[in-house]
């Protein structure tokens, strides 16, 4: 473990940039990219002699629901309830996840979290945490909702900001206080991702047992664009 995250400076910035790219490097998909950064992260995050920083860390990207395999759709579709889905409909997919408990290794066992549809800007309002997690990232809903070709084109290039829950216990934006937050101990949270390709999310969100300080958490705004780098040319081809 080389990168505290209560004192994350900028060489450790610019060493876990190079070591997500290394990591990611004979990926050959977006879910091998996706897996192979998340086991670095949660491998090379954490206090030496020490346990690891985090609980659980997440890769999601958004794809069409015609993109989906037929298990992914079943899945979405069942998410929806009374709303009618198109095979436009963005769905935020759970590409990769690892975490102290076996379940959390494995985005099918995932409970709740495996396809999320984005039917509509008014629809995710409604889930305060992927709201909020947009909006930090310096993306308005619709952007992420219906994504719009001059928007990628204006944003290419641009470093977005991070979504940054300093304190976990008590955050409306964070769900689960009971089960997850005090179960596990979860201090801080970290989301940072951009877009990529046509226009889709993309975002890894990190759930640190430790503090999180602001200074920390800017710096992966740098360490999104690495994950842009290494995901773009897979997302294209």
């Amino acid at each position: 473990m080389n990168f505290d995250l209560a004192d994350f400076s900028l060489i450790d910035m610019l060493q876990c940039g190079r070591g997500v790219r290394k990591a990611a490097s004979g990926a050959a998909t977006v879910s091998e990219a996706a897996d192979a950064i998340v086991e670095y992260l949660y491998r090379e995050c954490g206090h030496p002699h020490a346990a690891r920083a985090c609980a659980l860390i997440r890769f999601y990207k958004t794809y069409a629901l015609r993109d989906l395999e037929p298990r992914l759709q079943a899945f979405a579709r069942t998410q929806l309830h009374d709303t009618q889905p198109t095979d436009s409909m963005k769905c935020l997919t759970l590409v990769a996840t690892i975490g102290q408990e076996q379940r959390w290794c494995d985005p099918r066992q995932s409970v709740g979290h495996q396809a999320i549809p984005l039917p509509s800007a008014q629809i995710v309002e409604g889930a305060p945490m992927i709201a909020a997690l947009i909006r930090e990232m310096g993306l308005d809903i619709s952007d992420v909702v219906s994504p719009d070709a001059a928007l990628l084109h204006e944003s290419a290039g641009k470093s977005y900001n991070v979504f940054h829950v300093e304190q976990a216990l008590g955050s409306p934006y964070i769900p689960a206080q009971r089960d997850f937050v005090e179960r596990y101990g979860v201090r801080s949270v970290l989301g940072f991702g951009g877009l990529v390709g046509e226009g889709d999310f993309f975002a890894v969100i990190m759930f640190s047992r430790g503090r999180i300080p602001p200074a920390s958490a800017a710096r992966f705004r740098n360490i999104a664009l690495d994950v842009k780098a290494v995901i773009h040319p897979l997302v294209n081809g």
